[in-house]
């Protein structure tokens, strides 16, 4: 448990401003002679990159969560580091473009060296530089995407996921309004790749193959979904999931709004944070809009919780005061099991020793459940708890949590991991 719940102003830093090593001996693989520095790692630091959409067709709600990783790991360089190194966290905009994920990750292996990559975001941009990444044996981890792509270790061993897979989501929130009604109409509006395809795969593990009554797909590059709502209305749906980010939840909401539609609707993780969406649609409709709004999270992001009043001093002091949401919760927590992983790693980490530990299955993280790697297994999470939009508060919903595998929906109970050390890894 938490012992110390000082506000973290008050924390004591025991890092002082360190001048910069440089180190040398760098190669793009991860063998070398044994006096060699791995990539990235200098006497006194650790530099790690990441592609992100900053700016593009994801920037909303997703810009702020590179930032929000780099304010942890401010955070946590302020308070000793990891043994003794602070870390670097490079961040490079893709703009969500495949062909800019390509540039930019090339410039972090090739020129700037990193140790890692961290968090890179989005299907099809990742899904472009995962080859690369896995050719020059460079540690890809806690991918951005609930794609199942992640998870194949024996095609790509160096690349982890983050996200739970949009399979389980999908499964998930069908589960959870089919729970309530058995007959309801349930239909799909996804994103037209992996994101739209997988959701729907998991909709029909808890539907059934035919339960689907329609599906509906968007493309990023179009910012019109009448149509496809349209459709969706016709066809009578009652329940609409969505596989979206967060700029087309808020735009379907609010053009079905405009439609006179009001569907019961649940969103993946992707694109179902409340306050991004409130920030999206607008303070004035946006309570109203959402009111029953559906969600689901694997990460520790209610009122209260004690990870989350961490996170929200860690974002006040390092982040520029930006919006509190669970894209900040979403980058903290990334940067943390990043921290967990490269502490367990050794005083001396390499790209190999980062890898043994993550497969070992030793790492705790921070959410709502244990996080689920090994050898075998690249996923992060296989269970999801349920949040409902309830008069402008989000949060979960008790005995409404759900772990999806072997083709099956059952429910589980959550066991989250309790904050220690104020949020550093220590042994």
């Amino acid at each position: 448990m938490r012992t110390t719940p000082t506000p973290a102003r008050h924390r004591v830093r025991t890092v002082a401003a360190a001048s910069s090593a440089v180190a040398v001996g760098f190669v793009l693989s991860a063998c070398g002679g044994a006096d060699e520095a791995a990539p990235g790692v200098a006497e006194d630091s650790i530099t790690i990159g990441t592609h992100q959409p900053l700016t593009g067709p994801a920037a909303s709600g997703y810009a702020g969560i590179s930032a929000a990783t780099k304010a942890y790991f401010d955070y946590l360089n302020d308070n000793g580091g990891i043994h003794g190194r602070t870390i670097e966290y490079l961040v490079k905009d893709d703009g969500y473009n495949p062909a800019n994920t390509q540039t930019v990750v090339r410039e972090l292996v090739q020129q700037d060296e990193v140790f890692a990559l961290l968090n890179g975001l989005g299907t099809p941009p990742h899904s472009s530089v995962l080859d690369f990444l896995n050719q020059n044996e460079v540690p890809d981890l806690f991918v951005a995407s609930g794609a199942e792509l992640w998870n194949q270790p024996e095609e790509y061993p160096y690349t982890f996921a983050f996200n739970v897979d949009y399979v389980v989501e999908g499964a998930a929130l069908a589960q959870h309004f089919l729970d309530a009604d058995p007959d309801a109409v349930v239909c799909v509006l996804g994103q037209d790749d992996d994101f739209g395809e997988s959701f729907l795969a998991g909709v029909k593990i808890a539907t059934g193959e035919d339960g689907v009554s329609e599906y509906q797909t968007y493309s990023t590059s179009n910012q019109d979904v009448t149509a496809q709502l349209g459709a969706m209305q016709a066809a009578g749906c009652e329940v609409n999931l969505l596989a979206t980010i967060n700029g087309f939840t808020a735009l379907s909401v609010g053009t079905a709004a405009q439609m006179g539609y009001f569907p019961q609707w649940g969103a993946s993780s992707s694109g179902g944070d409340y306050p991004t969406l409130v920030e999206l649609l607008g303070e004035d409709v946006a309570p109203q809009l959402l009111q029953g709004f559906v969600s689901l999270n694997y990460l520790q992001n209610a009122p209260g919780n004690e990870w989350t009043e961490l996170f929200e001093e860690i974002n006040a002091e390092y982040n520029g005061g930006a919006i509190f949401d669970g894209n900040v919760v979403y980058g903290m927590s990334v940067g943390y099991t990043f921290a967990e992983a490269l502490l367990k790693a050794g005083e001396d980490p390499t790209r190999e020793a980062l890898l043994e530990v993550i497969e070992s299955g030793e790492l705790v993280g921070n959410g709502s459940f244990p996080l689920t790697y090994s050898a075998d297994n690249h996923a992060a999470y296989d269970s999801v708890q349920i949040a409902v939009v309830d008069a402008g508060v989000q949060d979960f919903v008790e005995g409404a949590a759900y772990r999806v595998a072997d083709g099956a929906v059952t429910p589980v109970e959550p066991q989250h991991v309790p904050l220690t050390n104020d949020g550093v890894p220590s042994e």
